[in-house]
């Protein structure tokens, strides 16, 4: 029967058996068998298994359970149980949080991407003992939790002896997502289908014959299952005349099967259906409670001789029979079925409380709070999505108004973290029909701002929440310091006008909340850099001196930094939690922090750690699913490219551009032209360069940000001077003057002084110059490089080349170090106008590698292990250890002892703050 299954399959058997061929060899992947129901997707992954078993491929799987979609962690329970024997041999805090996440232990999950990690160690151990082969059936039924670690896996087992194959009858953004191949399975060809139906049901009538090949429309599960019903039930649901779709057609041809069976077979067939993959004695003790009489295992007999069910035990032969059973039974006698298996469930709370909610038809306070505390459970297992669904349902069970904005509320949150967008919408339009408290009226503001962050900021409404944060967070601070920094997001992002701006800063000025706590020191950069410029770098240079607790504190911190025009100091404070994110799996906040890292080193000029962290930070941004962020990372990789002279700048700048623009995201737009600035700048398009970085200062533009725009004053002025446009740039420095006297921001002060220099007439030039030098921060030095080469210049065009060839040469010789090769060019060419010798250096080796790899090596370096390097970088051992296979030919080394030698004096300038 399964080869019969299997004809005109030859190029997915192919596909699928190279697949499993490659682990066998060293190497894995995944892919998505995709189709429509009963096109043959299971019978083709499991010829594929057994052959895999049969060539000493281990096989493991999984089942998606319809009534288990929202127990968090359900599906990957099947898997841990197989390799439970592994589970003792992970490092503790993955140990710790697989437990965790599968129930093994009552503890809450650190955060579900070092579940992923887990499972991914888990089976890359398993797979060196001997190749593996996952199979994930009916994976559109599987919980989401399940779903993220599996797309999480799937993305890192290249370099593993281990395959991943997930069936599905649709597209899931979760495995989308992760960049799978997808199999796609067609109908039969009309050839084809007759063949499989002249082997199922010889001797058909020709009139018959063409009619269930019309109706079968390829469908190898219809073209066998449709003649078994015209022979058992005269055809009445098989041939039904009308536009019937052929899923709910092949229902129906179980249902008919179904009705002919007795009463005792019929229940246990519906509790089954309905207990996902619960034992056979729960289903027969709740039969036996729906119908008053025991039942025993002898009732599936009947099922069995209908082709319903395996003969092995309580298994469907096919997931259509378990719908067919759900959507056969009335409403009644689902909910009855519901209550008879909440009762037999004891032990079960999360299950118990579903079935008990599945039960209800009108408000039950007793049941949503079952519910409640089930959302409570789900989220210490990190299933977020599981908790929303919870406490969504609990909602609809509540009768009391503020318990039930309360859940609602709730629910719009966790539904904002996991960044569904129109389920947010949905759930504060049922909590706004409500009668809110002020606190709940704050609330929905905060999470209905946030979710609109890449919109552009309504000045009213942000100034309205701030201020209902004050009065808030008197009550409670991390809520009022939340609603706060809802309001000011959108203001960072747009621009609400000078009125709000003033009211959000008032509001913060009035938080009741310690001064000197991190959030408020770092919300206030935020939104007064300038007007409290002074007290705000006091306070963020004060936070390094604290203890690093908190691991969301710094990030935002880092962040404020930037706009501050600090980023030496962000990228202090940002370096400072990445082990502690790394460890807790906190992948979305390192992202972030990574992000902050990338476009701090990018403004530092340091082309070396400002590429390693903006390629982890896109890599996490886009399995994160942040898409802001993500597109800021483009917009950083499009700065350092154009420090380096990599023609990649363009590329980069336009999708960050495309990505920013429908919301009107500023400060991605204000960097974008940033960089196209700087990379016309090194290629002496000084006209394209001054219209470029005009952009970021003018209020009319998308690309104006007020603070953003202080890492280009020097620039700017340059480009001016250069383009015959000196009287705007003058203009510009007029306007900035008098902010440079109330901040402290290292960006404007050190942009106005060289602008002012490189704005004079040559009786004052040289001074200031000198000034602009004198006043760089020690911990900026492609600062100083970029002054050394303004003066450089001044000095060579009036005739001082030995002079000039001094401060040239140093400001070469930083460029070089930092990697900002288009700078180094600038340098090296007028040094070669000032009469001095300035060959072009070969690239180092350490430039050879890819990011990753450089990561790895410096990682390997510092005498990690493959094992402690794959727990910082989210990937497996054995991708460890290729990696520095790959590295060792391009680095000139034969073993890791030799790698710390090789990157001597190319630590990055991240390594050398912390």
């Amino acid at each position: 029967m399964q080869r019969r299954a299997l004809l005109g399959r030859e190029t997915e058997r192919r596909a699928l058996a190279a697949l499993v061929e490659q682990a066998a060899a060293g190497s894995g992947g995944a892919v998505v068998v995709l189709g429509a129901p009963g096109i043959g997707k299971s019978a083709l992954v499991a010829e594929a298994a057994a052959r895999a078993a049969c060539s000493g491929t281990r096989v493991i799987t999984a089942v998606g359970v319809e009534s288990e979609e929202d127990v968090p962690c359900a599906g990957l329970h099947q898997l841990v149980h197989q390799l439970r024997d592994g589970i003792d041999d992970l490092p503790g805090p993955q140990r710790a949080a697989l437990r965790a996440a599968v129930g093994l232990v009552d503890e809450a999950v650190p955060d579900l991407y070092l579940v992923g990690l887990a499972a991914l160690t888990l089976l890359s151990d398993a797979a060196v003992k001997a190749p593996l082969l996952v199979v994930v059936e009916d994976a559109h039924w599987m919980d989401r939790a399940s779903l993220d670690v599996l797309g999480f896996v799937a993305r890192r087992i290249e370099s593993d002896p281990l395959v991943l194959v997930v069936v599905t009858r649709g597209t899931d953004e979760r495995l989308g997502g992760a960049g799978l191949a997808v199999l796609h399975l067609d109908p039969l060809t009309d050839e084809v289908s007759g063949e499989l139906l002249d082997a199922v049901a010889p001797g058909l009538g020709q009139q018959v014959r063409r009619r269930l090949l019309e109706e079968a429309a390829g469908n190898p599960l219809a073209l066998t299952e449709l003649p078994v019903a015209l022979q058992s039930v005269g055809g009445a649901y098989a041939l039904t005349p009308g536009p019937l779709p052929l899923t709910e057609r092949l229902e129906r041809t179980f249902t008919a099967r179904v009705s002919r069976l007795p009463a005792d077979t019929r229940a246990v067939l519906l509790l089954a259906a309905l207990n996902g993959d619960g034992t056979m004695d729960e289903c027969l003790a709740a039969a036996a409670r729906m119908l008053g009489t025991a039942v025993d295992a002898a009732a599936l007999g009947p099922a069995v001789g209908a082709g319903l069910v395996e003969a092995w035990g309580m298994t469907f032969r096919h997931p259509l029979v378990r719908s067919a059973m759900h959507h056969a039974a009335t409403a009644a006698e689902r909910q009855a079925a519901h209550a008879a298996l909440a009762c037999v469930l004891q032990g079960q709370p999360d299950r118990q409380a579903w079935h008990r909610a599945a039960a209800t038809a009108g408000p039950d306070e007793q049941a949503a709070r079952d519910l409640d505390s089930t959302a409570g459970r789900a989220l210490r297992r990190g299933g977020a999505a599981a908790a929303l669904a919870a406490l969504r349902r609990a909602a609809e069970l509540t009768a009391d108004p503020s318990a039930r904005a309360d859940r609602l509320l709730r629910a719009a949150e966790l539904a904002l973290a996991s960044g569904r967008s129109d389920v947010v919408a949905d759930l504060l339009a049922q909590a706004g029909s409500l009668d809110l408290s002020v606190r709940d009226q704050g609330r929905a503001a905060w999470v209905g701002i946030v979710r609109s962050e890449w919109a552009q900021g309504e000045g009213t409404a942000a100034a309205e929440l701030a201020e209902l944060a004050v009065e808030i967070a008197a009550g409670e601070p991390l809520l009022g310091l939340r609603m706060l920094w809802g309001a000011i997001l959108p203001c960072y992002y747009g621009e609400p006008g000078p009125a709000a701006w003033q009211r959000v800063v008032t509001a913060a000025d009035r938080m009741p909340v310690d001064a000197e706590n991190p959030f408020l020191v770092a919300l206030r950069a935020y939104c007064a850099p300038v007007e409290r410029g002074r007290a705000v770098m006091e306070s963020l240079v004060r936070q390094l001196e604290r203890s690093s607790e908190d691991a969301e504190a710094d990030p935002l911190l880092g962040g404020a930094a930037v706009t501050m025009g600090a980023p030496a100091l962000a990228m202090r404070l940002t370096a400072r939690p990445l082990d502690a994110l790394r460890a807790q799996g906190q992948l979305s906040m390192l992202a972030r922090a990574l992000c902050i890292q990338a476009g701090s080193a990018a403004r530092l000029g340091d082309v070396r750690a400002g590429s390693l962290a903006a390629e982890e930070a896109a890599e996490l941004a886009r399995e994160t699913g942040q898409p802001l962020v993500h597109a800021m990372v483009h917009a950083i990789r499009a700065q350092l490219a154009a420090v380096c002279g990599d023609l990649r700048a363009d590329v980069w700048a336009a999708e960050a551009e495309r990505a920013a623009l429908p919301g009107g995201v500023r400060p991605v737009l204000a960097i974008v032209q940033t960089a196209r600035g700087h990379a016309a700048l090194c290629q002496g398009r000084y006209g394209d360069a001054f219209g470029h970085l005009h952009r970021v200062f003018d209020p009319a533009d998308p690309a104006f940000h007020p603070w953003l725009r202080f890492y280009a004053v020097a620039e700017l002025a340059e480009a001016a001077v250069r383009s015959e446009s000196a009287p705007v740039a003058r203009d510009i420095l007029e306007e900035l003057t008098p902010l440079g006297k109330l901040t402290a921001s290292p960006a404007l002060l050190c942009g106005l002084r060289l602008a002012r220099a490189l704005l004079s007439p040559p009786d004052t030039a040289e001074s200031l110059y000198r000034a602009a030098l004198d006043a760089v921060p020690v911990d900026w030095p492609f600062e100083r490089a970029r002054v050394h080469l303004a003066l450089g210049e001044w000095l060579r065009r009036h005739r001082r080349p030995a002079e000039s060839r001094v401060v040239l040469q140093a400001a070469r010789e930083v460029f070089e170090a930092l990697g900002a090769s288009a700078w180094a060019e600038r340098a090296r060419q007028e040094l070669r106008a000032a009469g001095a010798s300035s060959p072009r250096q070969d690239p180092a080796a350490v430039d050879q590698l890819t990011s990753t790899e450089l990561h790895v090596a410096q990682l390997a370096a510092q005498g990690l292990t493959n094992r402690e390097i794959g727990e910082r970088l989210y990937v497996s051992p054995r991708t460890v250890s290729t990696h520095l296979q790959r590295m060792f030919p391009k680095l000139g080394v034969t073993a890791r002892g030799e790698l710390a030698a090789v990157l001597r004096g190319t630590m990055t300038y991240a390594e050398d703050v912390v």
